[in-house]
C-alpha cells in the first residue's frame, strides 16, 4: 500500500480497513502466480512501457489531497502466446508473424494523468476505454472539461478531488493517422504458406450531404480504415441502395461506381483500393451497401489482450521486462474500467470473451462502468469493424447483437442456448462489480430490453454484482438545449445524463474496493407495466401536433453469417455476406420503457430535467424528407417543448399541460426543481453540489418570466 487512507468527495476512507478476505484473496492470487511462473508458464506480458513526455498538467492547478497531476504520454510494447490458452481464442493470432522467440508483437498508445505525489491520491486507477481513439473520462465526469486535452482543462477537478490515477490506452488498430487519437498497432494475418488471406467484407454508408466518394472504412461517427480492397477492378463487388433499411436492396451497375477516390477528381476519379467512387455522387436518401473481397487482415482482437495486459501490469508489475519501472508503482488496489458508447461495448465483450483474468489469473477490473452500450462490438473478427454497431437505419447487419446479450446466464428462447454475458467471468472468479448506466435510446436502437429480459417477454433477476440505471428520457449523448434538427424531424434531447454519473461513480468506487452496496437498480420492468411493446396503445405516447410516433425500434433475427463465424462470441470469419436471416419459429420480444401523458418515462433515474420539464423527452427521432424519412435518426432523441400558456396548448391542440398550467409563474417552477433536486440528492443520484446548480440555473432561467 502506498500513502495514508483518505476520504474524497464524501466516500468513506476505503483504503484503510481491507477486509481479510481480500487479503487470503490478494495471498491466493500471489500464490497461483508463483506456483505458474515455476511451472514455466508462457505468459503475455508488456515487455516495455516508454515513458516518452511526462509534463505538469492543469498549469500546476494542485486538487484537494491529491494536491497536482502530471501528464505522462508514451508506448506500451507488449507480447502474447499465440498457443496460450489465455489468447488462442483471439482470431487469426495463430496466424500472424512471430517474433525470435514464438511471440506476437504488438503496441499501443499510453496516456495517464497521475497526482505528482501518488501516494496522496485514492490508490485507484479509472480506465477509460478510448472511444475511436478520443479521451472523454474528463468530459464525462468534470463540469467545464474539455476532451481534446485532458492535461489543459480539468473543469471542476472532480476526478482530481477524488484522487484518481487516469489511464487511457489504444485498442483500435483500424484508426487513420489523422486526426490524433489513441492507436494500437497490431500484425497482418497471412496464411501458412505466407500468401495474402482474402475474404468478403460488407460496408454500409449513409450520408448528411451529397459526396462523390468516401473511404471504405467510413461511418457516421468518423472515418477509419476500412479493410482495402484485394484491387480496384470491381468486377465481383456489388454495391446497392435502398431508402429504408427494411427495404430490398436496388443494384447499381459496377460502370457506375469503381474502387476510386474522386474528391479531386471527377468519376472514374483515380483508382484506390480504400475508397469507393460513385457516379453522379452518394446522396442523402439511400443506405448504400458494398460487398468486396478484401484482402490482409489486421489481427484486430488483440485490442482486448493489450488492454487486459496494460491494465494488470499498472496494477500488479513493478518494472516491464525491460527494466523500466511502472509508472503507478504497482500499488494501485483498485481498478475501474470505464466505456462510452462503443467502448461500454468493448467491456461487455471483454468479459465475454474471458479477458478480465490476466495469465497470473489475477483479476483485472474491479469495478466497469458501461454507458450507453447495451450489445457488443465486432472486434475479434477476421477484417474487423469495430467502429460499426447494429442500430435501426445504421450499419444495420453488422455482427454486434448475436445473443447473448443479457448479463446473466438464461437459456435463449430463440436459439435454445444457455449462455450470458457474465458467464466466464463466474467460471473463473474474475467477475467485477458493474454499473450499466443507459440513456433512453439504447431500448430503441440496441435492443435493450433484452439485457435485462429472457428474450420471450419476462423479467430476468440481475445477478448480485451488476447494477441497472436508466437514465430516463434521455438520448445517446445529450445535445446542447440550442442544437439544431439537422437531419431529424424533432429537436435533439438535452436531458443531461452527468449529475447523475457524477452521483454514481465514487459509489461504484466504494463497492468495488469496500463492498459497500450502491443504490438499488432503476429501470423498467415487464412485472410492473413500465416495460411494453412499441406501439402507440401500449407506451402511452401522446399524440402531439407535429410529431409522429411510428414505433420503430431494431429488432432483428438470428443471422447466419457462415459456418467460420461464432455467433456467440461475435468471432470467427464471415463468409456469408449479406447474413442469412435463421429460420426459426420464436422472435426476440423487443420492449421499451412506458411514458405518460406527457411522452415522459416514468421508470428510472429520472432527472431534475425529467421531474420538472419544460417539454416531452424522448430516446427516439426520426429522419425526416430526403434522410430516409421515418426510420428512426441515429443516436438522437427528442424535445418537444411545452406550450408557455393554456391558450397557446388549446390553439394548436396539444395534450399536454402548458409551463403555465403547470407551474403557474418563475417561482413556481424553481420550486419544482427544488424539490426534484432533494428527492435526487435523498436517493443518492445527485451530489449537493449539482443540487444547488441545478437550483441556481432554474432561478437564472427565462421560464415563465
Amino acid at each position: 500500500m502506498r500513502g495514508a487512507p483518505r476520504a474524497l468527495g464524501g466516500v468513506p476512507a476505503l483504503w484503510g480497513d481491507i477486509h481479510m478476505a481480500a487479503i487470503r484473496r490478494t495471498v491466493l492470487v500471489a500464490l497461483s502466480a508463483l506456483l505458474l511462473a515455476a511451472a514455466g508458464h508462457a505468459q503475455a506480458h508488456i515487455v516495455r512501457l516508454v515513458i516518452r513526455q511526462r509534463v505538469p498538467a492543469f498549469r500546476g492547478a494542485a486538487f484537494g489531497h491529491a494536491g497536482r497531476y502530471e501528464l505522462l504520454v508514451g508506448t506500451a510494447y507488449g507480447e502474447l502466446d499465440p498457443d496460450d490458452p489465455h489468447d488462442r481464442m483471439i482470431q487469426d493470432l495463430a496466424l500472424a508473424p512471430r517474433n525470435a522467440h514464438g511471440a506476437v508483437e504488438y503496441s499501443m498508445d499510453v496516456v495517464i494523468l497521475e497526482p505528482v505525489d501518488i501516494s496522496q491520491g485514492n490508490h485507484a486507477i479509472l480506465y477509460e476505454v478510448p472511444n475511436r481513439g478520443h479521451l472523454a473520462l474528463q468530459r464525462i465526469f468534470n463540469i467545464g472539461a474539455s476532451a481534446a486535452d485532458p492535461s489543459r482543462n480539468a473543469g471542476d477537478g472532480y476526478l482530481e478531488r477524488l484522487g484518481f490515477t487516469l489511464v487511457w490506452g489504444g485498442w483500435q488498430a483500424d484508426l487513420p493517422a489523422s486526426p490524433p487519437a489513441l492507436r494500437l498497432s497490431v500484425p497482418v494475418a497471412h496464411n501458412r504458406d505466407g500468401t495474402a488471406i482474402t475474404g468478403r467484407v460488407l460496408a454500409d454508408y449513409e450520408f448528411r450531404r451529397a459526396t462523390p466518394s468516401t473511404m471504405l472504412g467510413w461511418s457516421f461517427v468518423g472515418p477509419e480504415n476500412g479493410p482495402a480492397a484485394v484491387s480496384t477492378d470491381n468486377a465481383g463487388a456489388l454495391l446497392t441502395e435502398q431508402v429504408h433499411a427494411a427495404d430490398t436492396p436496388t443494384v447499381i451497375p459496377n460502370s457506375d461506381w469503381a474502387f476510386a477516390d474522386c474528391s479531386t477528381t471527377p468519376f472514374p476519379g483515380t483508382p484506390s483500393t480504400t475508397h469507393i467512387c460513385l457516379r453522379g455522387d452518394f446522396d442523402t436518401n439511400h443506405i448504400y451497401r458494398l460487398i468486396y473481397t478484401a484482402a490482409n487482415p489486421q489481427v484486430a482482437g488483440i485490442g482486448f489482450a493489450a488492454t487486459r495486459d496494460l491494465v494488470s501490469f499498472l496494477r500488479y508489475g513493478k518494472q516491464d521486462a525491460a527494466g523500466n519501472p511502472n509508472p503507478l508503482g504497482g500499488g494501485a488496489l483498485t481498478t475501474l474500467g470505464v466505456g462510452l458508447s462503443q467502448d461500454g461495448r468493448f467491456l461487455r465483450d471483454f468479459l465475454y470473451q474471458g479477458f478480465n483474468r490476466d495469465e497470473s489469473e489475477r483479476k483485472v477490473f474491479d469495478g466497469l462502468d458501461v454507458h450507453i452500450a447495451a450489445a457488443r462490438i465486432p472486434l475479434n473478427q477476421r477484417f474487423a469493424q469495430p467502429g460499426y454497431n447494429a442500430v435501426q437505419h445504421e450499419t444495420r447487419l453488422a455482427a454486434t447483437q448475436d445473443m447473448p446479450l443479457s448479463w446473466a446466464v438464461i437459456r435463449d428462447p430463440v436459439t435454445g442456448r444457455v449462455d450470458g454475458i457474465l458467464r466466464a467471468c463466474q467460471q473463473t472468479h474474475s467477475c467485477p462489480v458493474i454499473f450499466q448506466t443507459m440513456s433512453s435510446l439504447e431500448w430503441w436502437q440496441e435492443r435493450m430490453s433484452l439485457d435485462t429480459t429472457d428474450g420471450a417477454g419476462h423479467d430476468v433477476a440481475l445477478p448480485d454484482n451488476l447494477r441497472v440505471y436508466h437514465l430516463a428520457g434521455t438520448q445517446h449523448v445529450p445535445a446542447r438545449p440550442d442544437a439544431p434538427r439537422g437531419i431529424c424531424q424533432q429537436r435533439p434531447n438535452p436531458n443531461p445524463q452527468q449529475p447523475a454519473l457524477r452521483a454514481l461513480l465514487p459509489r461504484l468506487l466504494a463497492w468495488a474496493a469496500h463492498g459497500e452496496r450502491p443504490p438499488d437498480s432503476r429501470y423498467p420492468r415487464v412485472a410492473d407495466g413500465t416495460l411494453v411493446p412499441p406501439d402507440q396503445a401500449s407506451t402511452g405516447f401522446p399524440h402531439i401536433p407535429g410529431v409522429t410516433y411510428n414505433g420503430r425500434l431494431l429488432a432483428l433475427p438470428n443471422y447466419d453469417r457462415g459456418p467460420g463465424f461464432d455467433a456467440p462470441r461475435e468471432s470467427g470469419v464471415i463468409s456469408v455476406l449479406p447474413p442469412r436471416p435463421e429460420p426459426s419459429a420464436r422472435q426476440y420480444v423487443v420492449l421499451v420503457p412506458k411514458v405518460n401523458s406527457d411522452g415522459n418515462e416514468i421508470d428510472g433515474v429520472r432527472s431534475v430535467t425529467l421531474q420538472a420539464p419544460l417539454g416531452t423527452y424522448t430516446g427516439w427521432n426520426l429522419r425526416r424528407a430526403g434522410f430516409s424519412e421515418g426510420d428512426l435518426c441515429f443516436l438522437s432523441g427528442s424535445f418537444i417543448p411545452f406550450a408557455v400558456t393554456r391558450q397557446q396548448r388549446e390553439a394548436t391542440g396539444d395534450p399536454r399541460p402548458s409551463l403555465e398550467e403547470r407551474y403557474h409563474d418563475h417561482a413556481g417552477y424553481v420550486a419544482a426543481v427544488r424539490a426534484a433536486a432533494a428527492r435526487l440528492q435523498a436517493q443518492g443520484f445527485l451530489l449537493p453540489q449539482d443540487a444547488q446548480a441545478a437550483i441556481a440555473a432554474a432561478q437564472a432561467s427565462g421560464v415563465l418570466r
